[in-house]
């Protein structure tokens, strides 16, 4: 199992094929992915606001089923925490308080300026864009992540995707250095 924890924000869980991604890739153990349950809300309530027509109770769903498939991801006890941090948002400190609760090595957001390295650094925290997290990963196990990117692939059947239509999906949601270099194995997804 991997030692390497990654607290995952509410905006990398929104976009279905990334969040389907980063799970796989932790189930497999290559990360140990965190959230919380005001991330695992945060995301959802998002979904709901800007698609309206979406069913609460798939999502919940969705929820609970990352719960189980993941172990200990769940972080809880970093309340106490958040008054005592500083970031631009404050909205954005029970990220934080939760990555340190969480032992975490890497906030992976899309909102890179809301946690300065000044305000993560005593903790000895990184903060990464999903891409580069990605990409990262991708290259410490090239073969083991081709192979969460196929399961990924094999789950897709209404309807099925392409290798192209895959990297497509990814470079749409903003994983552009991912399916680039994905596109280079090809035959392994």
């Amino acid at each position: 199992m991997s030692r390497y924890a990654a607290l995952l924000d509410a905006n990398v869980l929104y976009p279905a094929p990334l969040r389907d991604l980063l799970l796989q890739l932790a189930v497999t153990d290559l990360f140990r992915a965190k959230w919380t349950a005001d991330i695992h809300r945060e995301w959802i309530e998002a979904l709901l606001r800007n698609e309206p027509m979406r069913d609460r109770a798939a999502l919940e769903r969705t929820r609970d089923l990352m719960d189980r498939a993941t172990r200990d991801s769940l972080v809880e006890g970093y309340h106490a925490l958040i008054p005592a941090l500083t970031l631009p948002d404050a909205d954005d400190r029970h990220v934080l308080a939760a990555a340190i609760v969480g032992r975490c090595d890497v906030i992976v957001t899309q909102n890179l300026a809301d946690f300065p390295a000044e305000a993560l650094d005593p903790f000895g925290i990184d903060v990464q864009h999903p891409d580069q997290f990605l990409v990262n990963h991708l290259h410490l196990a090239p073969g083991l992540f081709c192979a969460c990117v196929r399961k990924v692939r094999a789950r897709l059947k209404n309807p099925p995707y392409s290798v192209e239509a895959y990297l497509a999906t990814l470079t749409q949601v903003g994983l552009v250095a991912t399916a680039g270099e994905l596109g280079g194995f090809a035959d392994l997804l």
